[in-house]
């Protein structure tokens, strides 16, 4: 027997994992208790702007699912949100609210002293956002990723409690020194253009996969066949993060969705069918 031959057919029927594993530390940047120096780069896929908002459905399974308007496409949850904001019933509107897809905000940083882990993402919410942006809105300190005369941050996270369980609060104050982003040029021009790509660490899941995730999620007793889990690797940010509470913090045309309330109350079920069908 050739034994090379025998290894290569039995490597190929092997079970190949599903998804490639990731070494999250090198992805993503999540603040430990105490302080820290870091520095907003500019970003490698948007010049003007560092910030990257992303849209994601949680509550539909274990891993949260990327929205499909993060492409520019249509999305069947978003559409089914729409559907129920058009009616009176509370229900309808408080159902909206639970299954919308919530916005999280990655910017990339380099965290000083960690500099040979490169550029990461680090993740936040609605108030760190408004900070951030108010910071450079503000003529005293403008352009903090300037790669001569930008900024750093102080980073301080301690921990807190919101609705029963411990969570890193984070503040943060920006540096009153000007300083340049490292002082090699080479060093420089790999930290812009090694950055990873937020969007690229999920799976776009199809309109039809995530409108049977929805059809699952109102028909629970249902049997819909299971779609493949949306994140490549598992995200850094947890179900609904509780971040926004303290200080730190996607072409395919469907039917328009008319709820007729006239006929008497109606289940989300028959809202979806409504809407998709």
């Amino acid at each position: 027997m050739d034994l090379s031959q025998i290894k290569s057919k039995l490597a190929g029927l092997q079970p190949k994992p599903k998804y490639e594993k990731v070494d999250y530390s090198k992805v993503y940047w999540k603040p430990k208790i105490g302080k820290h120096q870091i520095r907003i780069v500019p970003s490698k896929f948007d010049k003007a702007n560092p910030f990257r908002e992303v849209y994601f459905h949680y509550g539909f399974g274990k891993f949260p699912i990327a929205a499909l308007n993060n492409w520019g496409e249509q999305d069947p949850i978003i559409e089914f949100t729409k559907g129920l904001r058009k009616s009176s019933d509370k229900e309808d509107w408080q159902l909206a609210k639970k299954i919308e897809p919530k916005m999280r905000v990655f910017v990339p940083v380099l965290v000083r002293g960690e500099e040979h882990l490169g550029v990461r993402l680090w993740e936040f919410g609605k108030e760190i956002y408004q900070q951030l942006l108010g910071i450079a809105a503000d003529e005293d300190y403008g352009d903090y990723t300037d790669i001569n005369d930008g900024r750093d941050f102080t980073v301080e996270a301690t921990e807190g409690e919101v609705a029963g369980r411990k969570v890193v609060k984070c503040a943060i104050r920006v540096k009153p020194k000007t300083t340049p982003i490292a002082e090699d040029a080479a060093q420089v021009e790999k930290f812009l253009s090694e950055q990873p790509d937020i969007l690229g660490l999920y799976r776009k899941m199809s309109f039809e996969d995530i409108k049977n995730v929805l059809q699952k999620f109102l028909n629970p007793e249902e049997e819909i066949e299971d779609v493949a889990p949306v994140v490549s690797t598992p995200s850094q940010h947890k179900e609904e993060e509780e971040e926004d509470d303290f200080l730190t913090e996607m072409n395919k045309p469907v039917q328009t969705y008319s709820l007729d309330t006239s006929a008497g109350k109606t289940s989300s079920a028959d809202k979806f069918d409504s809407l998709f069908d």
